[in-house]
C-alpha cells in the first residue's frame, strides 16, 4: 500500500518550519527525521535520497518526516551555517515525539551529505539510532558529535565527496557502535541506488529501533 506524505508545519524557536510526514498506520512505531543536503546548493525535503528514505522507512513501519531546513521553500528564517539547522532537526523530532502513534523512546536521525552531518551533530538523548547518507569528511569538528550511539555510515564507492576509505575518521569519533558500508556503483548522487540505499538503511534502522530492549 503506498502512504501517502503528509504535509505539516512546526515550530522551530521562532520559525516556523514545513514538512512532509510518511504516516503508517499502528502505535508505538520508531520516529525517524530525515535531513536534506545543502540548501545553498539545492537542497531540499524534494531531494531523490529523502525521498527514497522516507519511503522505505514508513513501508518498514516507521513514522518518517522529512522537512524544509530555515529558509529553504516555504520554511521562514534564512541559512543558519549548519548551526542552526541542527536546531530544525532536534524541532523535527519534537514533532515525531508528539504523534501519538510514535514511541518517543524510539527516535532517529537520518540525513544526506549536508543532513548527514546535522543529523549527526543534532543527535542528542533521545536518538537511539542515526543513519548518515554520504557525510562530507572535510573540516569537521568530530568532537561535536555524540559517542556511542548506534550510527550508520554509508556512502557509495564512487563517491569523491565522502569516499569510504575516509569514513573511519567519524567512525572513530562516533565509538565501536559505528557500522560503515560502501555500495559499489553509485557516487555522491546516488542516481539509480536509491533503492539500494534505502533498504541498507531500513534495515538498519530498523533492527535498532525496533529492538524489544528498547
Amino acid at each position: 500500500m503506498t502512504i501517502v506524505a503528509e504535509p505539516v508545519s512546526f515550530p522551530s524557536g521562532d520559525l516556523t518550519l514545513v514538512g512532509a510526514l510518511h504516516r503508517p498506520q499502528g502505535l508505538g512505531l520508531p520516529g525517524v527525521a530525515v535531513c536534506h543536503p545543502h540548501p545553498l546548493f539545492g537542497g531540499d525535503m524534494e531531494n531523490n535520497v529523502v525521498v527514497a528514505l522516507c519511503r522505505a522507512l514508513a513501508g518498514g513501519g516507521m513514522v518518517a518526516l522529512r522537512f524544509n531546513f530555515r529558509g529553504v521553500g516555504e520554511s521562514g528564517g534564512s541559512y543558519g551555517g549548519g548551526f542552526e539547522e541542527a536546531q530544525d532537526a532536534r524541532a523535527a523530532l519534537n514533532l515525531l515525539a508528539g504523534l501519538s502513534e510514535v514511541d518517543g523512546d524510539r527516535l532517529g536521525l537520518a540525513g544526506y551529505s549536508f543532513g548527514a552531518l546535522v543529523a549527526l551533530s543534532a543527535a542528542e538523548e533521545r536518538v537511539h539510532a542515526l543513519a548518515a547518507v554520504s557525510p562530507p569528511v572535510g573540516g569537521l569538528d568530530l568532537t561535536s558529535f555524540r559517542w556511542g550511539i548506534p550510527t550508520l555510515l554509508v556512502s557509495g564507492d564512487r563517491d569523491d565527496i565522502s569516499p569510504p576509505l575516509r569514513l573511519p575518521e567519524i567512525a572513530a569519533s562516533l565509538g565501536p557502535t559505528c557500522e560503515i558500508r560502501s555500495v559499489a556503483g553509485a557516487d555522491h548522487f546516488w542516481g539509480g541506488y536509491e533503492e539500494t540505499l534505502a533498504t541498507a538503511v531500513l534495515e538498519f534502522l530498523r533492527a535498532q529501533l525496533m529492538a524489544p530492549e528498547l
